[in-house]
């Protein structure tokens, strides 16, 4: 039986083993694992270079998990990633057909690059992702547990690409921003990446223990009036709302669904684990929220034009709602 220790202790021997090959970037490291945690999916934004597939197989390393990389191309087809039925000639010379698992049959699925490939493939990770489940020709595949999906995207390199819908960008529970590291950090990204040995990790979990951290996340209770501030905040991203913020109501066309207030109170949860407490606190809201949030804001045609990131119009919902 998982207790509050044994979370925090795993939780922490996680982010010290990714730390050897990952440097920096901390709170990605730490957004990436609640996702996980949290049974969802997380979508990682950042220009090439910055260590985005590198953390993805480092984790699956670190958690023993069975991994898979597909690299998403505008040629990939719904099949390459499913699988599909072939044609087989029994011993006695028969002919029958036998399913060919795809990629996705995987603990950890590293999707590269998701934006490169055709809505018809993107929908075919997506209901996977959704369904937990594949089907091929009427029959239907269950994928094992834990089952996660961690996708990358280039925000620079646009063209020959297929931008996911808002309906598709909802389905991950956090969208994660990758930043360029610092000077330090780079000096010491060049100094393990150019030596005679490269950085090694040892497993600090399993399948089993990641799921079991889940459910004990999901036992954490959250007092009412920490929720019903969350329901405040999802509702004040919305510009026709009465209690939207000043950026919301000029740049924001359409606000947050309430799969953003369920991964605020999931992500809250584990944030608060982390910490050692067993409830939820403001400050653990507010450290998952744009996370959460900013890939469900919608912003219109002149916030756009204006260059108004989603987390400035998040930065002020917070400080207004908390």
């Amino acid at each position: 039986m998982m207790d509050t220790d044994t979370f925090r202790t795993t939780f922490s021997r996680i982010e010290d083993e990714v730390a050897k090959v990952i440097v920096g970037q901390e709170d990605v490291v730490r957004h990436v694992l609640v996702a996980v945690l949290a049974g969802g999916h997380a979508l990682l934004e950042g220009v090439p270079g910055l260590g985005k597939t590198m953390l993805v197989r480092t984790l699956a390393d670190v958690l023993d998990l069975r991994f898979s990389r597909i690299q998403f191309t505008p040629d990939l087809m719904p099949a390459d990633i499913v699988g599909t039925d072939i044609l087989e000639e029994t011993e006695d010379g028969r002919r029958t057909f036998r399913f060919q698992h795809g990629p996705i049959f995987a603990n950890l699925i590293l999707a590269d690059e998701i934006n490169r490939a055709t809505p018809k493939t993107q929908s075919a990770l997506l209901e996977a992702m959704q369904e937990r489940t594949v089907t091929v020709a009427r029959e239907s595949y269950p994928l094992e547990a834990p089952f996660f999906v961690l996708a990358t995207q280039n925000p620079i390199e646009m063209e020959g690409t297929y931008p996911l819908p808002e309906a598709q960008l909802d389905r991950f529970l956090f969208k994660i921003d990758v930043q360029f590291p610092d000077s330090a950090e780079l000096v010491e990204i060049l100094t393990r990446t150019t030596g005679k040995d490269l950085p090694a990790t040892e497993v600090a979990a399993d399948g089993q223990t990641i799921v079991a951290m889940g459910e004990l996340a999901r036992q954490v209770p959250i007092a009412s009036h920490v929720s019903e501030t969350i329901s405040r905040l999802v509702i004040a991203t919305h510009p026709e709302s009465d209690t939207a913020s000043p950026l919301a109501q000029r740049y924001v066309r359409y606000g947050a669904s309430p799969r953003s207030g369920q991964a605020m109170v999931l992500g809250a949860k584990i944030m608060a684990l982390v910490a050692g407490r067993y409830n939820v606190a403001f400050d653990d809201v507010m450290a998952v929220a744009p996370a959460a949030l900013r890939h469900r804001l919608l912003l219109n045609f002149e916030g756009q034009a204006e260059g108004v990131s989603p987390d400035a119009v998040i930065a002020e919902l917070l400080d207004t709602v908390l």
